[in-house]
């Protein structure tokens, strides 16, 4: 089979989706030595170069950027014309972000995340909700194989739009091999300097916006300081880059007076991750919504305690190996993470079952389903 993936969020810095396409693409050269592979992306410019193996991928690029190459996508779905010529001597296209091509000439797949854009349309930006809430149905319709990356996510895509179920395939994502805990203190001390960690600290990493839910984490931060004394004391640290409408997030900051209490060291190389993670004494992550939910997964993986939100695919991503609370339960998120905090049974247990959660899921295997996926379709 030849085989294109779509890594256009990989070379247009699309955090999660970026990720998704990347190790997908990776560990499937590392997996299939029978069939060929290329890559498509769009833009004129690269905010970030394809890394080996990937960078040795033949590739059809379309120099357009975002605005232009969905609108032109769009009304060729609209005026029922194929894109074929953009993508000669293609058997599968795999849509890894939220666009599919129309193709008679290849059979294609389609991921989809999650449903943020339809059931939290406040928290995504005008033309986004107007090109996914137009596109979306055709997408699924047209698409010869759909993924889902979790089952909340299968369920989305057959409540919203009456996708046959039988339609969908749910393949998981993985957790990287570097995610473990790290115990060096040279590397540990070297991080905590880098980024400006405090010694002790409970840790969100993610993008700032507000579907994050990162101004109730402010609140239960806030709420903790008259206990500081009993729990010893501890900062707040979010690592992550500002996404969109991220507005809120720090003027609630400023009102609650915590501009020197919380750390915010910006985007934290992938690199350094495990490390930032190891360092935590809890993860925290509060989000209303996501389609899958790497971060507390990678927490899980470098021995980390997790306090998590309970909604969305958020519980059969972790399963019983966090602290599940309600995103919008400010009384039960403090409670949470002064557990997390000061109780060493429960710590140890939760280190224990986050590193057996989280070797539950691989990106090998991501892989490998989905090159099943592909045999079904092509076949």
């Amino acid at each position: 089979m030849r085989i294109c993936l779509d890594l256009s969020p990989v070379v247009q810095r699309k955090a999660g989706l970026g990720t998704y396409a990347q190790r997908l693409a990776e560990h499937l050269l590392a997996v299939d030595r029978e069939n060929v592979y290329s890559a498509f992306h769009y833009g004129r410019t690269v905010k970030e170069p394809l890394r080996p193996p990937l960078d040795a991928l033949p590739r059809r690029v379309v120099p357009w950027d975002a605005r232009p190459w969905r609108l032109g996508v769009a009304a060729r779905h609209f005026l029922g014309l194929n894109m074929d010529r953009t993508f000669p001597d293609v058997d599968i296209f795999h849509a890894t972000e939220h666009l599919l091509p129309p193709l008679r000439g290849a059979r294609t797949v389609f991921t989809f995340h999650d449903a943020i854009y339809a059931l939290f349309p406040q928290y995504h930006l005008p033309m986004n909700r107007l090109f996914l809430g137009s596109m979306m149905p055709r997408f699924l319709r047209r698409a010869d194989a759909i993924v889902t990356v979790s089952e909340c996510s299968k369920r989305d895509a057959v409540r919203l739009y009456g996708i046959d179920p039988a339609r969908i395939r749910v393949i998981y994502e993985g957790v990287d091999a570097r995610f473990q805990p790290v115990t060096d203190p040279a590397r540990l001390a070297q991080v905590r300097a880098r980024y400006a960690l405090p010694e002790r600290y409970v840790l969100y990493v993610g993008t700032i916006e507000p579907r994050k839910n990162l101004t109730t984490l402010l609140e239960a931060f806030s709420a903790t300081y008259n206990r500081q004394s009993a729990i010893g004391n501890w900062q707040l640290v979010i690592g992550g880059k500002k996404g969109w409408l991220y507005e809120s997030f720090f003027a609630r900051l400023r009102e609650l007076g915590l501009e020197d209490e919380v750390v915010l060291p910006g985007y934290i190389a992938d690199e350094d991750l495990p490390a930032v993670y190891s360092a935590a004494s809890v993860f925290v992550f509060p989000s209303l919504y996501e389609g899958f939910g790497l971060p507390p997964l990678e927490a899980m993986a470098c021995g980390t305690p997790v306090v998590c939100s309970n909604a969305s695919s958020l519980p059969e991503v972790c399963g019983e190996a966090a602290l599940l609370v309600s995103p919008t339960d400010v009384p039960a998120l403090v409670q949470a993470m002064v557990r997390g905090l000061s109780d060493e049974p429960l710590r140890a247990t939760l280190r224990a079952r986050g590193l057996v959660q989280a070797a539950k899921f691989s990106w090998e295997r991501t892989a490998r389903e989905t090159l099943a996926v592909y045999r079904e379709v092509y076949r």
